[in-house]
């Protein structure tokens, strides 16, 4: 059975996102601050279907890397708002699952991608994706407070994070709230790139 995983990245000073977010405002306006390792990847823009980048190098592969171990994405409301008006179509090319109160139907798109809402917590969720993701990786998409709620289950298996060389000083903090006894963690990769520093964890519940 494949795993449960995130993929984010942070500041120095532990932000997930800005102040202020919203679908006029994706992730707070910080993504140039926090992402500008990605937006040189031409994996980057393969993957959101759009032309850029300047190259194809060791930080292209690892974001090839987490799509290609991804069966089924799970992520908040309020990133399904942020993202939804923005986003190509049949962008996951898998099945997501995004939790809210709100009652309505599948979004079947042209392609491979649909997206659930799901009214009744993340554990029906994470069912529901782990048929979806036939074997591989579930990954937990965001916000923050989605991370945090599987952290606080103790459902997380492995993370990754990308660690800008800026501060925020303000914003939405990745491991806010976080129960400090949950997990014995273990770094098992640490790669340094030009923008970022990439640090891979595994989680074991105690």
């Amino acid at each position: 059975m494949g795993k449960i995983i995130f993929d984010s990245g942070i500041s120095l000073d532990g932000f997930f996102a800005g102040d202020n977010r919203g679908p006029d405002n994706p992730m707070g306006g910080v993504s140039g601050k926090l992402h500008s390792w990605m937006f040189k990847q031409k994996a980057f823009w393969k993957h959101i279907k759009v032309e850029g980048g300047e190259e194809y190098g060791a930080d292209s592969k690892l974001i090839d890397e987490v799509f290609a171990r991804t069966g089924a994405y799970i992520m908040g409301k309020r990133m399904f708002e942020e993202g939804a008006v923005h986003w190509a179509e049949d962008l996951y090319e898998a099945d997501v699952y995004v939790l809210t109160h709100e009652k309505r139907e599948p979004w079947v798109q042209k392609g491979s991608t649909t997206f659930y809402f799901i009214n009744d917590g993340i554990e029906s969720a994470l069912e529901k994706a782990k048929k979806s993701a036939n074997g591989k990786d579930i990954r937990i998409q965001g916000g923050a407070n989605t991370i945090q709620q599987f952290l606080n289950a103790g459902l997380i298996d492995e993370f990754f994070i990308h660690i800008a060389p800026v501060f925020l000083g303000t914003g939405i903090r990745l491991f806010d709230g976080m129960d400090k006894d949950k997990y014995d963690i273990q770094i098992i990769e640490v790669i340094p790139s030009d923008l970022t520093t990439h640090l891979r964890y595994k989680l074991t519940k105690k």
